[in-house]
């Protein structure tokens, strides 16, 4: 209510109606005195609280002024001739003591009386008002800052949504419930949800609920939670979110918590597609992982060639002018441009390698490797592993990936030495691969296919392995396509003179040696030795005579210590006084044979064993053994 038009404006009150209810409109505290009879008429309820004043009332008006009225006097004489008048003059009495105020006195209009209205002003009520004032004041400068500031917040909103919406990540927020705030287009973009979708929904249960692999992604394990649990910023690099198809979508993300005066309140997550970086990192290890398999197959092919120069020294063609020589060799011409499978057999030593290069040289398939694996030195274990390879892990030992033989024979010839030392259990696993054509790695479950050509060499006689079953029958056949037999030196010693002179040569270009001169007496006695390792032991003998010759005549001594006993003194006319048939040859050599056993104390492999001392592989000695044992 405007006091001020209040106290201004004129009313007419009756004796009767002196204002009764007009007082207690006021929001201060007042009173409706008759100053010429000195009663109260009428008081509001906050004049009654300020003085403990009771109604009706009996008291003077002056008793509220106690002690003051000449002032009382003097301010009802000023509002009787101005029709109002201020004082701060006079003291009112309130219930706990004189009170110091502004007292606003007006005149009401009354043909006899004077009826004034006393309006109290409290020092109190001043002060407030003034801080009133000055609030007013603040709150009209703080609404102005305010406006502006809110004009810089929708600003700065507007940038930031333009800023969402221009993000190239996706970005979401969610409560401290779980449930969505925003999504940014990026976001929809990429999940195929929009933002009506997800707003309000439980992040972790629309896009987050499982693994790549189809297992259940619990909240409580999730780094999104944990971010507004714990206020901690998480970083995952791999995982996926779902998207509303139902398909997995792998991202990389940061959950950040955000904070309300020092709570968390939620989460801002920005996440990346990194489907394209994946395939790329893919794409990359697989070149990597076929680089490493082509390094490791080089490596592997060059560790071969390496065994191989080893193993066949410099032989580099077959050597020899007798009968068996030129069977071999229109034998190689005849089936070497075809893709059949040949079974080389004959003695150790009697050059089965030789042939299998040389088929292999006038093939179709000459400038690819040939591959030869020695069947005879890889531990039952590690058949499979050698034939076929293996994956790292595959069992214990297994510290890395291992390409098999048939992978680096790859397109050419694979020669299996030894064949028929393959344990019977592993066989049909050969077979299947003959038949098939296919294969596996040792702990993979991926069937690679495979182009060899199979050339296999034994000593044994297969049929014999077949009839005893050692050896499967179905397999002989497999590879006894086209057989090939080497014979042994002693039956074509006419081939003995130029292969003396031939290991000869090699031996002077290898040991940087003189030549020396091989006579007819040297090789006469050459061709009266039985050679139980055929050319092999040839060489070997050729080789230690030309480094004891010093340049001039061939030394004739075998190679081994036993055998030196035997031979050293071998010459022309203790042989002639001794051997007249080859069945003199044969019980020679028998005689060698069972007298090293005996000195080796009937120890045939190892390193003091029999076939060490003569020279000879442990299962040459044994098949030497078995013939010599069946002769009795």
């Amino acid at each position: 209510m405007n006091i001020k038009k209040l106290f201004t404006k004129k009313h007419n009150f009756s004796d009767s109606e002196l204002a009764p209810e007009f007082v207690h409109l006021l929001g201060l505290p007042a009173m409706v005195a008759d100053l010429h009879r000195d009663t109260v008429l009428d008081c509001n309820q906050l004049f009654q609280r300020l003085t403990g004043a009771t109604a009706p009332f009996s008291s003077r008006a002056s008793t509220f002024f106690p002690d003051q009225r000449p002032k009382l006097i003097a301010f009802s004489q000023a509002v009787e001739m101005t029709d109002g008048a201020v004082t701060a003059d006079l003291l009112i009495d309130t219930a706990d003591a004189p009170m110091q105020c502004i007292l606003h006195g007006s005149k009401l209009p009354h043909p006899e009386r004077l009826i004034c209205l006393f309006v109290v002003l409290s020092d109190a009520l001043l002060e407030e008002t003034k801080t009133m004032t000055s609030a007013t004041q603040s709150w009209r400068a703080g609404l102005l800052e305010w406006k502006r500031l809110e004009s810089m917040y929708k600003q700065a909103e507007s940038i930031n949504e333009l800023v969402l919406q221009a993000a190239g990540d996706g970005i979401f927020g969610i409560d401290r419930d779980g449930n969505t705030t925003f999504m940014n287009p990026a976001a929809e973009a990429t999940l195929g949800w929009s933002e009506q979708d997800l707003i309000g929904q439980n992040m972790h249960e629309l896009i987050h609920h499982h693994h790549s692999s189809g297992e259940p992604y619990q909240h409580t394990e999730c780094p999104i939670y944990r971010a507004f649990r714990h206020g901690v910023v998480e970083r995952v690099d791999n995982e996926v979110f779902w998207h509303k198809s139902g398909q997995p979508v792998p991202v990389e993300y940061t959950s950040t918590p955000i904070y309300t005066e020092g709570q968390v309140q939620g989460a801002v997550i920005v996440f990346r597609d990194i489907s394209e970086r994946l395939a790329t990192q893919n794409a990359l290890a697989d070149a990597i992982q076929e680089v490493d398999s082509l390094k490791q197959r080089l490596q592997q092919e060059n560790e071969y060639l390496r065994q191989e120069v080893r193993a066949v020294g410099n032989h580099t063609n077959l050597i020899g002018s007798s009968p068996a020589i030129a069977k071999i060799i229109e034998q190689i011409e005849i089936v070497a441009t075809t893709n059949a499978n040949v079974l080389i057999t004959g003695e150790s030593g009697t050059g089965k390698e030789l042939v299998a290069q040389g088929i292999h040289d006038a093939s179709l398939r000459k400038d690819q490797p040939l591959i030869r694996v020695n069947c005879a030195a890889i531990p039952k274990d590690l058949f499979e592993s050698e034939f076929f390879g293996h994956v790292k892990g595959a069992f214990s030992g297994a510290v890395s990936e291992r390409i098999g033989r048939f992978e680096l024979a790859n397109g050419g010839t694979l020669f299996l030495d030894e064949v028929g030392e393959i344990p019977i259990d592993l066989q049909g696993k050969l077979l299947r691969v003959l038949q098939e054509r296919k294969y596996e790695r040792v702990g993979e479950g991926i069937s690679r296919e495979t182009d060899v050509r199979i050339i296999a060499a034994t000593n044994r006689d297969l049929r014999k392995e077949v009839e005893k079953g050692t050896f499967r029958e179905d397999l002989y056949f497999r590879l006894d396509v086209f057989p090939i037999h080497c014979a042994p030196l002693r039956e074509r010693i006419e081939d003995i003179p130029v292969l003396a002179a031939h290991f000869a040569e090699l031996a002077r270009s290898r040991f940087n040696i003189a030549r020396p001169r091989i006579d007819a007496t040297a090789i006469r006695a050459l061709q009266n030795y039985p050679w139980p390792g055929n050319a092999r032991e040839l060489q070997n003998v050729i080789e230690r005579g030309s480094i004891l010759a010093k340049g001039g005549n061939l030394v004739f001594e075998p190679v081994t210590p036993s055998r030196h006993d035997e031979v050293t003194n071998f010459t022309h006319n203790d042989v002639a006084t001794e051997i007249t048939s080859l069945d003199d040859i044969a019980r020679l050599e028998t005689k060698l044979i069972l007298e090293t056993l005996a000195r080796c104390q009937g120890r045939v492999s190892g390193p003091f064993g029999a076939a060490r001392a003569l020279g000879l592989k442990p299962t040459t000695l044994y098949s030497k053994l078995k013939r010599i044992e069946g002769a009795r």
